[in-house]
């Protein structure tokens, strides 16, 4: 009856257990968690062309804007003040053209009489071409002040979120300070990885991420040859990715390595007692043993665990 009870038992567990495994040595990926930045691909400040008084602005932190859209409006008085005195000259110079004008005919009539002499008429031509030529001088030194009216309007640079807006509504700014920081060209994640993991990191490399909670991929699309404060700085292309918050950071799964392991489907594992077993078959027939298990990973989309001991390479496993 003993006998008989030890081939149902084992009848039982063949059926329950109905495939099987040989066990080799998996390739596994060393992953690396480090926390990467949500930073834009371009930061590019909005400048002020000219000194004065931010008397408009248009944008605060968190605003979507597009290249050039006006952002602020920087006024210089000065300006204003020139290009009256520049119209003062404009019209003074006028005036002198149509004196010198004037005697330049008359000096054309007495010429014919015999009246006035050929140089003093010359004279006068060249004394009307220099009013002319001031006027056209004057009027361009105009045009560059009216020009520099214009250039207090700021203007958004790039498509883009305004990061921060180091300037208020009435502050005196110089010309070249900068009103808004943009940051355009979309957005990614800033890795800063150890300089020992240099050698094993490639781009277009699989990259695990847990945003908030929500397990993401990304791919590894840059990596900078510069070395700082001992880390290597690689750029990660996410589809998905939260950009409400820049500079936030999120956990990052980088491969640094790899190695080789025993995995077996987590299915083939049952536990009892908090210990866990596994079933393999030894001459023929199932026997249960004890292992210490690892990591749990995905092959194939299916649930694996490594086994860090209990089996060696070439048992075999039986499967459900």
């Amino acid at each position: 009856m003993r006998v008989l009870a030890l081939l149902i038992t084992a009848l039982s567990a063949t059926s329950a257990m109905a495939g099987s495994l040989t066990l080799e040595p998996s390739v596994i990926t060393e992953r690396k968690a480090v926390y990467g930045r949500v930073e834009a691909r371009d930061m590019v400040p909005a400048r002020a062309r000219i000194g004065g008084i931010v008397v408009e602005l248009n944008v605060s932190e968190g605003d979507l804007v597009k290249a050039g859209q006006k952002i602020a409006t920087v006024r210089d008085d000065k300006l204003a003040f020139q290009i009256a005195a520049v119209d003062a000259q404009l019209k003074a110079f006028r005036s002198q053209l149509d004196t010198a004008q004037s005697e330049l005919d008359r000096a054309n009539v007495l010429v014919g009489k015999g009246v006035m002499t050929p140089q003093r008429l010359d004279q006068l031509k060249t004394a009307v071409d220099v009013v002319r030529n001031q006027i056209v001088a004057t009027e361009a030194q105009r045009s560059v002040i009216a020009q520099m009216q214009t250039e207090g309007d700021v203007l958004a640079p790039a498509d883009g979120r305004v990061l921060t807006v180091p300037v208020t509504r009435g502050a005196v700014i110089m010309g070249g300070e900068m009103v808004a920081n943009i940051g355009g060209g979309g957005f990614f994640l800033r890795l800063a990885i150890p300089e020992r993991h240099a050698a094993a990191l490639k781009e277009n490399a699989e990259i695990a991420i847990n945003a908030n909670g929500d397990n993401l991929s990304g791919k590894l699309v840059k990596i900078y040859p510069l070395i700082q404060n001992g880390r290597v700085v690689a750029d990660v292309e996410v589809n998905g990715l939260n950009t409400a918050y820049v500079d936030a950071r999120v956990l990052v799964e980088v491969p640094v390595g790899e190695r080789k392991a025993l995995i077996v489907p987590s299915a083939a594992v049952t536990t009892r007692s908090g210990i866990d077993f596994v079933t393999v078959i030894e001459d023929g027939k199932p026997v249960e043993r004890a292992v210490v298990l690892g990591e749990t990973l995905e092959r194939d989309g299916n649930p694996h665990v490594e086994i860090l001991s209990g089996l060696a390479a070439g048992d075999t496993v039986m499967t459900p």
